[in-house]
């Protein structure tokens, strides 16, 4: 029933940007749109590259045919380019831009598809004359309706680059095609209806699209997990004479306490993202609960039926003789067996590289990397690009500050007119900004006049003060050079002043607002919430396992190296993104100075998450041998061989499918794809097969204290 609603996941799943709620960025947009009758509340950049300078006659005649084709259009409030201000921002040897203000009814994404079907066929006409002209939509509205595009083509190539590699390694595992197709099932059909249901969603709670990217990685991971413990139990009892429907119930007894455990330490990572006030990351956490409780379903119920079903069956198309299972098995039980008489040892060998690469995880910036790294493909991107080839791409990072005045001195008073002369230009001093716009700062006068107000273009005055003249509105067009990191400390700054005594005017207040201020808002909600969030994981998880395993000591060593993973993890991606080591592998031209506010949070809470299951695998088989009157060394070397080769296994296919996600474009999902396939790679080999079975051997009895 949700299957078919996936199909439209690309369509309906929310693309602009996070929302915060009661923000101060937020209140700003809200009041430019509601109590301004600025035309340019809401507006688009048209980037007209590669024709004549709007000085040259040819460029202002190419200009004035632009502007009268938008004009016509009924999404276009007005238009602001060289022809409106002879303004040297509108100059430049390689074009000029247009800044579109968007009417009032179009206001969503879409709206974006008509402004380029708009000037299509004028760009084609242009080019008759000038061939390389290029006209590109970028701001807001055209980002959020890239990032929609991209990213669906960003999962689906990814799952195109993945399934192949996934299904070959998957029979590799097994022996057998049947076998291997069950579990790649198992993480298809996951996905599917978790999108399904994530649609469904929608309509009432909306989702970002970044939750697309979250289930097709994490649903095809988790899912051919769970599967893959599955179908390996049914097969060893199948073996060892049980008949299909007796293995398959052993299959659910067993395997099915595992992965109702696994799932539950790694829902209780996603369902802490709700604690985070973003609209972004609480999608997040919805498609991670989503598709791992989806996965758990069908890896206990629906693969138990048809492992049942098939039987026998299960191994056709078998490629290799099972008996190398047990050679597997025996290699896994010598290092078992060496593991437990040198349980020191392997801590020193192991533990000393894990903690060197999590010391690194200190320098872990959270700013918004600088530069253009969106996807080249996006034409928002390549728009930016030209902006900043012009010189002018700080446009698009604009700080917009309202100035609320008091009663008795309105903005257009000549105490409020003063007042918000000396803010602006005591705020355009900051070497961070290079021009400040302001009512006053407009029309180049000191004081206001009722001879020089009814002089003034309705359009300036409709811009800058609001419409019971209480509110005037201060731009901040901050220098080429600001990275994103900058400007919100820019903006951090600005709101730190004494808007009154700067201003000279008593009772004045000032509000920031723009997109470094949203990314500055949305920084300081993720990181006043992450010592909540850690909280929440770690208690949640140590509580599900304290009562799966009964046990006080196995929480607290999963915890403990848990942390480890994921700390080895940041610092593994402060040395490629950051440092710029192997970079290159990556399709990074060069190093980035900030990994997203948003990437550590998710990161921790997913690998915690994932982490556990190669934990709860190891130690629910040794728990098993323990209680069936094996000695602490025999039960650990019985349980790597029993799950060495699932454990190694599903890491391997987890790493694949995380890396066909870190090839992407997106500079974030290569990020997250990145970190996870590490945090996997070495939790399940040197973490859950070197110092987590060491530390099980030197703890010995007080493993299962007190539950025994």
């Amino acid at each position: 029933m949700l299957v078919p609603f996936a199909r439209d996941a690309d369509a309906k799943l929310a693309v602009g940007a996070s929302r915060l709620g009661t923000s101060e960025s937020e209140w700003v947009e809200q009041t430019l749109a509601t109590r301004f009758g600025s035309p340019f509340a809401s507006y688009a950049v048209l980037v007209v590259a590669n024709v004549p300078s709007p000085t040259d006659p040819a460029g202002r005649a190419l200009l004035g045919e632009i502007r009268s084709t938008l004009a016509g259009s009924s999404l276009v409030a007005r238009t602001l380019s060289y022809l409106d201000a002879s303004d040297s921002t509108f100059m430049s040897a390689h074009g000029t831009f247009l800044v579109v203000g968007l009417a009032p009814s179009a206001q969503s994404d879409d709206v974006v598809l008509e402004l380029r079907s708009l000037t299509a066929p004028l760009q084609q006409r242009i080019r008759r004359s000038y061939a390389h002209a290029t006209l590109l939509w970028t701001g807001n509205a055209a980002f959020n309706f890239d990032v929609r595009l991209a990213s669906a083509s960003d999962a689906a190539a990814a799952e195109r680059r993945v399934l192949p590699v996934v299904l070959l390694l998957l029979v590799i595992v097994f022996g057998s095609v049947v076998a291997a197709l069950l579990p790649l099932t198992i993480g298809a059909l996951a996905i599917a209806l978790s999108l399904g249901a994530a649609v469904l969603i929608n309509a009432h709670w909306p989702l970002a699209i970044l939750l697309q990217n979250i289930v097709s990685m994490l649903g095809l991971g988790i899912g051919v997990d769970y599967a893959l413990l599955t179908v390996s139990r049914f097969r060893e009892a199948l073996g060892g004479g049980a008949d299909p429907e007796t293995a398959a119930a052993d299959a659910v007894r067993h395997a099915g306490h595992t992965i109702v455990l696994s799932g539950s330490a790694v829902a209780i990572g996603f369902a802490a993202l709700f604690v985070v006030p973003a609209s972004e990351l609480r999608s997040i956490g919805a498609g991670g609960l989503l598709v791992t409780v989806i996965a758990v379903l069908l890896a206990t119920t629906l693969l138990p039926g048809l492992l049942a079903w098939l039987g026998s069956r299960v191994d056709r198309g078998q490629i290799r003789p099972r008996r190398l299972v047990g050679v597997a098995h025996a290699r896994w039980r010598r290092w078992g067996i060496w593991v437990a008489k040198r349980p020191l040892l392997v801590l020193i060998v192991g533990g000393v590289p894990m903690l060197a690469l999590a010391w690194q995880a200190r320098r872990v910036s959270t700013d918004i990397p600088s530069g253009n790294w969106l996807p080249p493909r996006m034409e928002s991107a390549r728009a930016t690009s030209e902006l900043q080839r012009m010189g002018h791409a700080g446009l698009l990072q604009t700080v917009r500050v309202v100035v609320e005045l008091p009663v008795a001195d309105g903005a257009t008073s000549e105490a409020g007119w003063s007042a918000t002369s000396r803010l602006g230009r005591a705020l355009g001093r900051d070497p961070r900004v290079a021009r400040a716009r302001s009512f006053p700062l407009a029309m180049h006068a000191e004081h206001a006049s009722s001879t020089l107000l009814a002089l003034v273009p309705p359009v300036l005055r409709t811009t800058y003060t609001s419409r019971d003249d209480r509110l005037a509105l201060i731009e901040l067009v901050p220098t080429e050079r600001a990275s994103a990191g900058e400007l919100m400390r820019l903006v951090r700054d600005l709101r730190g002043i004494d808007a009154a005594r700067a201003s000279g005017l008593a009772d004045v207040r000032m509000r920031v607002g723009g997109l470094p201020a949203f990314n500055a808002d949305y920084q300081d909600a993720i990181g006043g919430r992450v010592t909540s969030v850690i909280a929440l994981v770690v208690g949640g998880t140590f509580l599900a396992l304290l009562v799966g395993f009964r046990s006080l000591l196995v929480p607290l060593k999963a915890i403990a190296l848990n942390l480890l993973s994921v700390a080895a993890a940041f610092g593994a991606a402060v040395l490629v993104f950051q440092d710029g080591h192997g970079a290159g592998l990556l399709g990074l031209s060069a190093p980035v100075d900030g990994l997203f506010p948003a990437v550590p949070i998710i990161v921790f809470c997913i690998v915690f998450g994932l982490s556990m299951d190669y934990e709860v695998f190891l130690v629910s088989r040794v728990a098993e041998c323990t209680r069936s009157g094996m000695s602490a060394s025999d039960a650990l070397a019985e349980g790597m061989a029993r799950t060495g080769g699932v454990i190694t296994s599903a890491a391997i296919i987890m790493i694949v499918v995380f890396t066909g996600f870190a090839l992407g474009d997106f500079l974030v999902i290569k990020i997250l794809g990145f970190c996870l396939g590490v945090a996997v790679l070495l939790d399940a080999t040197v973490v859950r097969m070197a110092i987590g079975p060491a530390l099980l051997r030197l703890a010995g009895r007080w493993n299962w204290w007190p539950g025994g």
